[in-house]
């Protein structure tokens, strides 16, 4: 987290965006893992499906998929978090705010 000097309601807005930029690139990796698989399956040829399935399933390129799918989704995860951070931030300054202000009135 940086620290800045706008708004927490435009470091919320933007931390959002974030998350919802990297949400979509984890589902759309998530969403097109049947496809890939089907793609490499059948880029070996004719062979029994459940031969090409496990011969994908241990190649290098599956593995770098997998976790290139995992990253996206840890990403995403992180910037939410991040959102959810600012958030609570604000309501932590509302907070102190109103306390201050009752203080003063008495």
């Amino acid at each position: 987290m940086t620290l800045s000097n706008e708004p927490l309601s435009e470091q919320y807005r933007l931390a959002a965006l974030e998350y919802v930029r990297l949400d979509a690139a984890a589902t759309i990796l998530e969403e097109s893992k049947s496809a890939v698989l089907s793609q490499e399956m059948k880029k070996l040829g004719d062979v029994p499906a459940s031969h090409a399935e496990r011969d994908v399933k241990a190649s290098e390129r599956w593995r770098e998929y997998i976790e290139e799918m995992v990253t996206a989704r840890q990403l995403a995860n992180e910037a939410k978090v991040e959102a959810k951070f600012i958030d609570m931030k604000y309501w932590e300054y509302n907070n102190a705010e109103a306390t201050r202000r009752k203080e003063m009135g008495l």
